[in-house]
């Protein structure tokens, strides 16, 4: 296939009529139907009133829950939702206890942060926690994960894709060892998820976690925990809450039934217009299909590396197309300057040290604009001209 037939839906989402949005990887582009959907729950809110709950609200998070399982190789119902993937990652690590030796938490230095404070926080609840460094190029190597892991590992958590680099890890290779040891494994698909095929089923991993937020479209306050069905049956998480329950409106507070799909892992009430807003994303990438998206990524990221090395630029992205998913960073003088002028051109891309400039084109953008952020580049490093070089925003 090529990229062009994938044109079509350009027309889904409303931002690239004004900018060019090259920063799926952050925050993905909403599609036209989004705004219906949330209008529809805004309808039904005001019409409907507390009824909502009973005609669709209570069990939208296995609606939503099983259009991802589609995504990620997924059977149905093995999917939860929750607000943000910490609190997915929490749930997780609620069902393992630090148990004699076994105690250790494993995971890397290039995890997102907010991974690696939770992972520290548990050493409150006994557990030790083990940080793989990172190497010179900033990606991780396998050999030392596999090395970390051992007879004392009570959870190995890492992530797919690194955040900063978009380098695909050795995920098989982990979790085989992880397996052999008798480790629990938790694989952070945020930036895997919509972009590169992925399938949990095929890799035997204990919990899978994620997000709407980024490659699948679907906006904040959506992301996701798979739960091998096996270990669904069995599980019992800590952090746990009263929509788990077989029957929660009878306000029992004793030793109840669980509920025996994916939503026996959920706890408080969910955000019901947070899955209003998932839906017309996730349809459009099970539509596409993550194959034919994946080619098209790896295409305009392919000529994304050949512009870095036109303009003389450098990338910490890997070379080998195999180990990169989504995004190319650029490394320029002043880049968090630069990422704020392109930005205020209309061109959205964002900035995180050190690797400099995110650029992350998806399905809906074209080898046209592929050319142009990297020309803009060129030109505001040439030229020194920056704009909005004093702004005061924590978001980069």
């Amino acid at each position: 296939m090529v990229i062009s037939e994938l044109a079509k839906w350009r027309d889904e989402f409303p931002i690239l009529s004004r900018s060019v949005y090259m920063i799926s990887n952050s925050l993905g582009a909403m599609p036209r139907q989004a705004a219906r959907d949330l209008a529809e729950y805004a309808d039904v809110w005001a019409t409907r009133g507390v009824r909502g709950w009973e005609e669709r609200w209570w069990e939208m998070p296995t609606e939503v829950g099983n259009k991802i399982a589609r995504v990620i190789g997924a059977p149905a119902g093995a999917v939860s939702m929750h607000e943000n993937v910490t609190t997915a990652h929490m749930v997780a690590l609620s069902c393992v206890r630090p148990a004699g030796a076994r105690k250790r938490i494993v995971c890397t230095a290039m995890d997102f942060p907010s991974m690696v404070h939770l992972y520290r926080a548990q050493e409150a609840a006994g557990f030790e926690l083990c940080v793989v460094p990172a190497d010179d190029d900033l990606t991780v190597s396998t050999d030392r994960v596999l090395e970390a892991i051992d007879e004392s590992t009570a959870v190995v958590a890492f992530s797919h894709v690194l955040f900063r680099t978009s380098y695909i890890m050795d995920a098989a290779a982990i979790i085989q060892r992880a397996r052999e040891v008798g480790a629990t494994v938790i694989l952070d698909t945020y930036q895997s998820a919509g972009i590169i095929p992925v399938d949990v089923a095929a890799l035997g991993v204990d919990f899978a976690v994620g997000g709407c937020l980024k490659w699948l479209c679907g906006g904040p306050g959506n992301a996701f925990l798979y739960t091998r069905p096996d270990l669904l049956a069995v599980a019992r998480p800590a952090f746990t809450g009263w929509l788990a329950h077989e029957h929660p409106f009878d306000f029992e507070i004793g030793d109840v039934p669980m509920r025996r799909d994916a939503m026996h892992m959920m706890n408080g009430t969910p955000s019901i217009p947070a899955y209003y807003a998932a839906l017309a994303g996730l349809d459009i990438v099970d539509a596409i299909g993550v194959d034919r998206i994946r080619d098209a990524s790896t295409r305009m990221t392919a000529r994304l590396l050949a512009l870095v090395d036109h303009y003389g630029f450098t990338s910490a992205a890997a070379r080998d197309p195999a180990r990169l998913a989504g995004t190319v960073a650029v490394n320029v003088p002043d880049a968090l300057l630069v990422s704020r002028t392109l930005k205020a051109r209309d061109v959205i891309v964002d900035y995180r040290p050190p690797v400099g400039i995110r650029i992350s084109p998806h399905f809906y953008n074209t080898m046209d604009e592929v050319d142009r952020v990297m020309a803009e580049i060129a030109s505001v490093t040439a030229t020194r001209t920056y704009v909005g070089a004093d702004g005061t925003s924590l978001v980069t």
